[in-house]
């Protein structure tokens, strides 16, 4: 039985730029980087994300025969499905770090959504989930 997702692969044209805006404008953490046979593994994921190992990305140097996929591995779909606590307050927060925010905070089913762009043109979508209402408390007889 399978028991958890580790990482998920994202092609990207040069890893420092890609580091740089999945830690620096995102907020990821690096989990793991490491070169060997000429190979950078590179994976990044959210700080404080839960698991052992925690679920990341593998920020992959495109060679040229995958090139032409860089900012399009999802054929225009959403990449990355990202929740947050708060999204119009991390659209604002994100938007003063420079990512392009291709659709305002909206709501949908109690939900907050947005869509912003990565560098390459892939489109994560923050998610702020509705709010669960608590329980309430039977009163003793």
């Amino acid at each position: 039985m399978i028991s958890s997702l580790g990482r998920t692969v994202l092609l990207v044209r040069d890893h420092d730029e890609a580091l740089a805006f999945y830690r620096d404008a995102l907020g990821f953490t690096v989990l793991h980087d490491h070169t060997a046979g000429g190979q950078r593994y590179l994976h990044v994921g959210v700080p404080g994300q839960p698991g052992d190992p925690p679920v990341g990305l593998w920020l992959m140097k495109a060679g040229p025969a995958d090139d032409a996929l860089v900012g399009r591995q999802a054929r225009g779909q959403p990449l990355l499905v990202l929740y947050t606590d708060a999204c119009r307050a991390e659209v604002e927060r994100l938007r003063e770090r420079g990512v392009r925010v291709n659709q305002e905070p909206a709501e949908g089913d109690g939900a907050v959504f947005a869509h912003v762009a990565d560098l390459y043109g892939n489109d994560p979508v923050l998610v702020q989930m509705p709010a669960v209402p608590a329980p309430s408390v039977a009163s003793p007889e």
